[in-house]
């Protein structure tokens, strides 16, 4: 066996990323020779079989210990640098937009983590290297696909956020962080922000969820379009509209608390949260 080193192992991986993404062209020029592939079935689930996707998501963090801990350290570092830039930039009102972003990109930034559990699955010994296995994907170029789709998304999000705030509380920036809580909590245009706000979070949320909540691990596990894997998934939410409202209930409230304090939790909350969606996709759709 021969030890090769880091700037020759990060090498390959570009290049395989490179061949890889040339399968983007599949992912929309042959959509049509997807839409007449069968598609997967689909399976009704009940709130136990999300229990147990929990469950075995928490195995999965405990049995990569540090290694997952390392890979995820990511998330409340951008989460604090998101924070940093809402309260020494003016964009205060934008905070928890940027915060409940988490959500709708989530499930594209925790595609190392499915493939962890994939290859644990297998028997494969998992180390936060194996995440990188995403590269090797068939399917990579559709992947990629279906992220930049959510982080439109996600800036479509911010963009409607800001007109809530203009037209509500604003057009002028917050004097202080005390001053923006008393106009938030303690004027009708603050409460008009607050239900209109999180009413058009929940759409947003509720738009990813459908297209997002077994698509990433599909491509994953086999190679198809992003027509079939986000197709799949509004099926997945079709069939079991009640688990898959409280799957999304789950994930939201975890993000909440993860994102408390300083966004520390996410550590524990990306990693549990992104191997549970994993064992999620193996109940909804069988092999």
């Amino acid at each position: 066996m021969t030890i090769r080193n880091p700037i020759e192992w990060a090498t390959d991986q570009f290049k395989l990323a490179g061949s890889a993404i040339g399968s983007a062209s599949r992912a929309g020029v042959g959509a049509e020779q997807d839409l007449e592939t069968a598609l997967p079935e689909v399976r009704h689930i009940g709130v136990d079989d999300l229990k147990d996707a929990l469950a075995r998501g928490f195995d999965d963090f405990a049995a990569y210990r540090t290694d997952v801990i390392f890979l995820c350290v990511i998330y409340p570092v951008i989460g604090l640098v998101l924070a940093r830039l809402a309260f020494g930039y003016g964009m205060l009102p934008l905070l928890f937009p940027l915060a409940s972003g988490f959500a709708l990109v989530g499930p594209f930034a925790a595609i190392g983590l499915y493939e962890m559990s994939r290859q644990r699955e297998q028997g494969v010994a998992v180390t936060w290297a194996n995440a990188f296995g995403v590269v090797r994907s068939p399917s990579f170029g559709a992947i990629v696909v279906l992220g930049l789709l959510l982080v439109v998304v996600f800036m479509v999000w911010l963009a409607t956020a800001e007109v809530i705030y203009l037209v509500t509380l604003g057009p002028a920036p917050p004097a202080s962080i005390a001053q923006f809580a008393r106009d938030l909590f303690t004027t009708g245009a603050g409460w008009t922000l607050i239900v209109v706000g999180v009413g058009a979070g929940f759409l947003f949320a509720l738009l990813v969820l459908a297209i997002s909540v077994v698509s990433f691990p599909l491509l994953l596990d086999r190679e198809v379009g992003v027509d079939t894997a986000v197709w799949t998934s509004v099926r997945a939410v079709a069939a079991n509209p009640l688990p898959m409202a409280l799957w999304g209930l789950i994930v939201a409230g975890s993000l909440v608390l993860g994102s408390l304090p300083f966004f520390v939790g996410l550590i524990v909350v990306m990693p549990v949260l992104g191997h549970a969606t994993w064992h999620l996709y193996r109940k909804v759709v069988p092999r």
